[in-house]
Order: C-alpha cells, then sequence, then structure tokens
C-alpha cells in the first residue's frame, strides 16, 4: 500500500516544488514507483518533469471535479519509475466550483482511494496558500512535507500551517502525520542560515529531516530544462541532496515498518 505525502506551506518560494519534482524523482531512480500529484495551479511540478503544461487536457481539476478518474489522468514523466496527474492554470477555479460540494474536503482522498495500492509512494505538490486545495491534500496525506527556507522569516507563518494541521487532524484526518521539516535553500557561508538550521532544530529537534537542501546553481536550472535535477546533473550538490532525502524517507518508512 502506497504512502501519500503532501509537500505543503503556505508561503511561497520556500522550495514546495523544488523539493516535490527532485523528491520524486530520486525515490524513483531508488526504484520505487511514485506518482506525483500537481495540486498547484501554477502546474511548475508538471513542466518540471516535461509535460508540456498547455497540452494537458485531464489533470487534477477532473480529479478534483470527479469528472475523470484519477487513472485516466495519469501520464508518464521523463523520469525514471515517476508517474504525474499534471495541472493547468484551470485548477485556480476548483476553490469556487467545490465550495458548494458535499464533503468537498474528502473529493481527492475519495478519487486516489483505488490507485494508492498501484505506487510505493504519492506525493502531491501543494499550492502556496491554506485553500481547499490544500486542505483536500492534507485530509487525503498519511502526513506532509513541510519544507523552511533557511531565510529571515523562515519561522513566519509556520504557526499558522501548524494550526491548519491540527485541525486537519482533528476534523477531517486524525491519522495525519508530520514525515518532517525539510530545511532548504542553506547557504552554510551565510550566518542567518546557519541561525535557522539552530533554531528550527532547537524548537522542532527530531521532527527535522537531517538530510538539509543546500542552495545550488544547477538546482535552479534543471525546472527551464523540464527535467529534475536527477536528469539534468545526477553529480550535482542538488542531486546528491535530494539522493539522501529519498533515502532517509525510505529508511524511516521501510525499515521501521519492518521492525514492527
Amino acid at each position: 500500500m502506497g504512502k501519500i505525502i503532501a509537500i505543503a506551506n503556505q508561503k511561497g518560494g520556500v522550495g514546495k516544488t523544488t523539493t516535490s519534482v527532485n523528491l520524486a524523482a530520486s525515490l524513483g531512480v531508488l526504484e520505487k514507483k511514485v506518482l506525483l500529484i500537481d495540486a498547484d495551479p501554477q502546474a511548475n511540478a508538471s513542466s518540471g518533469l516535461g509535460v508540456n503544461v498547455d497540452a494537458v487536457k485531464i489533470g487534477s481539476y477532473q480529479v478534483l471535479e470527479h469528472t475523470q478518474s484519477a487513472k485516466d489522468t495519469i501520464v508518464k514523466s521523463n523520469a525514471p519509475n515517476v508517474d504525474i496527474i499534471p495541472a493547468h492554470i484551470d485548477l485556480v477555479a476548483i476553490e469556487i466550483e467545490l465550495v458548494d460540494k458535499n464533503e468537498r474536503e474528502y473529493m481527492l482522498k475519495k478519487a486516489i482511494a483505488d490507485i494508492k495500492s498501484d505506487y510505493d509512494y504519492i506525493l502531491i505538490d501543494c499550492a502556496p496558500s491554506l485553500g481547499l486545495l490544500t486542505l483536500n491534500a492534507l485530509t487525503a496525506s498519511d502526513s506532509v512535507i513541510i519544507p523552511i527556507q533557511c531565510e529571515y522569516f523562515a519561522l513566519e507563518g509556520l504557526g499558522k500551517l501548524l494550526n491548519t494541521i491540527k485541525s486537519v487532524q482533528k476534523i477531517h484526518n486524525e491519522a495525519l502525520d508530520i514525515e518532517g521539516m525539510l530545511l532548504t535553500m542553506f547557504d552554510s557561508r551565510l550566518r542567518l542560515s546557519n541561525q535557522v538550521v539552530e533554531e528550527v532544530q532547537k524548537h522542532f529537534s527530531n521532527m527535522v529531516f537531517e538530510t538539509i537542501i543546500q542552495r545550488n546553481v544547477r538546482l535552479g536550472e534543471a525546472p527551464s530544462y523540464g527535467e529534475s535535477i536527477i536528469n539534468y546533473d545526477i553529480s550535482s550538490k542538488g542531486a546528491s541532496n535530494y539522493l539522501s532525502l529519498a533515502k532517509e524517507l525510505i529508511n524511516k518508512n521501510e525499515v521501521y515498518g519492518e521492525s514492527n
């Protein structure tokens, strides 16, 4: 049975999509079967894995509307072992369209129930907001990864996100777990970066991934070629960081699972 993980933070520019794309690709090269669901109207995760977003006719919008089965919207990405349910700018209208629906927070959960067992991991790239789209992702997920950039104001808004997660646990999905907080955009030369790492580790200790994603030029370049960092430059620091994160995730979930 696959594990569903939302990658969420209502702050923009913290590395959500970079993490979704590159963690998916890293799990894929480690021979895990992965599905990435693009739940962000900007559709950057889709284009980041080689999907021509302008040509997308069916995707996460139809899945949330229940006008297409999730199975019918899945396409192969250009990363080994990684499938994707792409997004399109139309997704921006979904919040308004779902608002009158019964059980509107459960639309995604219901839609992907029958494909969960086809994958080892299903990752959901969330929109940078705490609206109905992100709520659907959190309700459908087993756990959430929270990217936090190592910059000023890093912890701003984190309380709001943690409160949202608490209320989802209380009302919609009591099994939702925090998979971990992921420190991104780390620059060892900057005192501020080091301070943020210390601060986050001090406050959240065992909730923080050991892997830290460093600032990396190649990581920034890869999306413009429609490729993950694994395809674009496997020898880069960015690739080695995301492979390390994938291994940490696998160890945490599978080694622990087997020993129980």
